[in-house]
């Protein structure tokens, strides 16, 4: 008797996995670059030392969440910043469509003894070109305060 049993079963419990229907395995998301509309960032920076940059951008709706920052070395002491987010795409989400200003916070940390420039993604023109923010922060001489 159990080695009948143990066939039937065996068949069985593959027939639930086969029978099992996913609806849809496609994303139910996806990735974009949201506004930066300002940064606060410090009057100078201090060699060595990590600063927390006050990031304000735009989240478009209620279905698109912050997910970090893309940070783009683009020369020694350049950086372009993208404010990342993610958009949920479910069918049946209700979505609230009003547009609000959110801060995140980006921590930076200062490695090299150069002036920084960072250019923050602000949207694009009406030809499609990139918009940037730009901030030029100067590395603070030995004994001057830093912001």
């Amino acid at each position: 008797m159990k080695k009948v049993l143990m066939p039937f079963m065996l068949i069985v419990a593959c027939s639930w996995f086969i029978s099992c229907e996913v609806d849809d395995d496609s994303p139910n998301f996806y990735f974009t670059a949201l506004t930066t509309v300002e940064a606060e960032v410090p009057e100078s920076f201090e060699f060595g030392k990590t600063y927390d940059i006050e990031v304000t951008y735009l989240r478009p709706n209620g279905c698109t969440f912050f997910e970090g920052f893309d940070v783009s070395q683009t020369a020694e002491t350049g950086r372009d910043v993208v404010v990342v987010g993610s958009v949920l795409t479910d069918e049946d989400r209700a979505c609230t469509e009003a547009v609000e200003e959110v801060v995140a916070t980006l921590k930076f940390n200062v490695i090299y003894t150069k002036d920084y420039t960072f250019r923050f993604y602000a949207g694009d023109d009406e030809e499609g070109n990139a918009k940037f923010l730009e901030y030029t922060v100067p590395i603070a001489e030995e004994g001057e305060p830093t912001n």
